[in-house]
């Protein structure tokens, strides 16, 4: 499935049983490592965040009620390079050794540590109705946008506008803030309290 995901597809649905975003990604990484194809958990964990865009949540109440709980997006995390030759600048061993600490730091905390990924809540399911709690990435919207016809398009910038002031420009040039409203107190309202009945 995640192999299929990368290449030759527009989309790939699956369903999963994860309660959480991390169980979901832990579970589809174990699987990949028990395949055998892959001996390193941070490689298959970078294969599994690629494919997962979006999460959307399921949930059976106690009365039997059966709703979207949240929508999840998953947003890899760029590995942007921290090191420094500032030691060139250095006069003394001591100065040079301390830069030199620095880079190791870094270098050890990418290797041992590093994230790979981070998740927002899009909607949540709240009181009885849905609330947009965070704005969807720059790259998924255009990508979302890229793939809309015309009349989708339409919509889906009105959209964009209202809740995130926000303009996607054409193809792949880039997401732009608005211009500010005039009234700022009634455009932040209409933003977080938008909501509609499950």
């Amino acid at each position: 499935m995640i192999q299929a995901a990368q290449v030759a597809s527009k989309f790939t649905l699956f369903t999963h049983h994860a309660k959480t975003f991390p169980n979901l990604v832990t579970a589809l990484r174990n699987s990949m490592l028990r395949t055998g194809v892959f001996k390193d958990e941070k490689t298959a964990e970078e294969q599994v965040i690629q494919v997962l865009n979006f999460d959307i949540h399921l949930i059976k109440d106690f009365r039997g009620r059966r709703y979207i709980e949240r929508i999840t997006e998953c947003i890899p995390v760029e590995n942007k390079n921290e090191y420094t030759f500032d030691h060139r600048k250095e006069k003394t061993l001591e100065g040079k050794l301390d830069k030199f600490m620095d880079n190791a730091t870094h270098y050890f905390t990418k290797i041992t540590d590093r994230e790979t990924y981070r998740y927002v809540n899009i909607l949540e399911h709240i009181d009885d109705g849905y609330v947009i709690t965070n704005k969807i990435s720059d790259t998924n919207l255009m990508e979302m946008r890229n793939n809309m016809d015309d009349s989708d398009i339409e919509a889906f910038d009105k959209f964009v506008a209202d809740n995130w002031h926000v303009k996607i420009k054409d193809g792949y040039e880039g997401v732009v803030p608005l211009d500010e409203p005039t009234n700022t107190k009634t455009a932040t309202k209409s933003r977080t309290t938008r909501k509609t009945k499950a």
